[in-house]
């Protein structure tokens, strides 16, 4: 048999090739610490629990769901957004409505790509990023353009620096803050030059806001969507995945720009049938939580991100101290380079960590850490990260 050329040209994808290197070691008896996959390990809160037990026990949740998902769940995202960020969205379906339910915010981002990308055409992709954007331009036949996210400029991409020409055939601007795999935030003010920018242009602009919960230090992230017109070039994702523990769950929202969501929303029509009406309903709980109950998760993460920054400073690591996301973007040992120091914590200490060029070239010289690990296991690898080369 003959498989597409475009599967051909794809190299592995990042985590499953990661999740056959650790297997390997665990095999031959190693103890690993797993800090390299963002996978809550905290439990998922009881209120969440709790309604989608009752929500699968109705029959009628049994039938087909709505494609653009139940009129209660984009009104639960419209509210949501409303008291979170102060933004106004048309809670109706498609083709005038701003919200569209996702199984998963992965899967709405891969699709908006296929919605908008002929081939040849351009989409600007941050680097390092979240491979799904390059990836799902390439599957298109559409060429992913490096936006070098740099430590010098806060790792927000220089928009100023995208040539004419680039611009000039570009169909979308993706963006990512609070960003993975940095950690790094954007202010209203970027966000504003952003908008600019893609209404100069004619690109559509995707913000994957699926860390939009996780902030420390009081810090809470804002909205493009907060940006005045905004909604005029703007599509923003949503997900329950890491802001609820939810990740096993497969569900979340896209809202902004109506002719987008009905564009997405058309290439889901004819490829999945939606999300569990129960999931929805489950979801609707998350979105309804009290602050409290996400302050007290954020202050577990805030704890393991204070104590990890300590530890690998004192193992000679120089650790950054984050105001968003469960990772930690560290520069790796002088001399070394991201997939050889990965692969020697691995091997040699037992510690799985992500190397930065597994979300592309400008990744070089860094690894993410992932704080999804109680703080005995993080306490441990930090010991085991300095011991390494001694």
């Amino acid at each position: 048999m003959r498989i597409a050329q475009r599967i051909a040209e794809v190299p592995p994808y990042l985590f499953a090739e990661l999740d056959r290197r650790k297997a390997a070691v665990i095999a031959r008896g190693v103890d690993v610490i797993p800090l390299g996959i963002g996978d809550p390990d905290l439990p998922t809160p009881p209120a969440i629990v709790a309604r989608m037990q009752a929500e699968a026990a109705v029959p009628a949740n049994h039938r087909y769901p709505d494609y653009e998902g139940s009129a209660a769940f984009r009104q639960g995202c419209a509210a949501y957004m409303a008291r979170r960020f102060g933004v106004e969205l048309n809670p109706a379906a498609p083709p005038a409505g701003e919200v569209l339910a996702l199984i998963g915010a992965k899967e709405g981002i891969a699709h908006l790509v296929w919605a908008f990308v002929d081939p040849g055409d351009v989409v600007l992709c941050p680097d390092p990023g979240y491979p799904v954007y390059a990836t799902h331009t390439r599957f298109c036949g559409g060429e992913p353009y490096l936006l070098p996210l740099r430590a010098g400029n806060g790792f927000l991409p220089d928009l100023d620096a995208v040539p004419a020409d680039v611009a000039a055939r570009a169909k979308i601007l993706f963006l990512n803050y609070p960003n993975n795999p940095t950690g790094a935030t954007a202010d209203l003010a970027f966000f504003e030059q952003a908008v600019a920018f893609c209404r100069r242009h004619d690109i559509l602009l995707c913000h994957d806001a699926a860390y939009a919960e996780t902030g420390y230090d009081g810090y809470l992230s804002p909205s493009v969507l907060q940006v005045p017109g905004a909604k005029d070039v703007a599509i923003e994702f949503h997900s329950m995945s890491k802001s609820f523990n939810m990740t096993g769950w497969r569900i979340g929202f896209a809202c902004g720009n109506a002719a987008a969501i009905n564009a997405l929303g058309i290439v889901k029509n004819n490829t999945d049938s939606g999300q569990f009406t129960a999931v929805q309903n489950a979801a609707l709980e998350a979105l309804a939580l009290p602050r409290t109950v996400l302050e007290a998760q954020l202050a577990v993460y805030q704890g393991r991100r204070n104590l990890m920054v300590a530890a690998l400073r004192q193992a000679g690591i120089a650790a950054p101290t984050p105001k968003a996301t469960i990772y930690l973007w560290c520069p790796v040992p002088e001399g070394e380079t991201s997939a050889g120091f990965s692969g020697r914590l691995l091997e040699e200490v037992g510690v799985f960590v992500t190397p930065g060029t597994g979300y592309g070239k400008y990744g070089e010289g860094y690894f993410r850490i992932s704080l999804t690990c109680p703080d005995a296991r993080l306490e441990e690898a930090a010991r085991r990260i300095g011991a390494l080369g001694r």
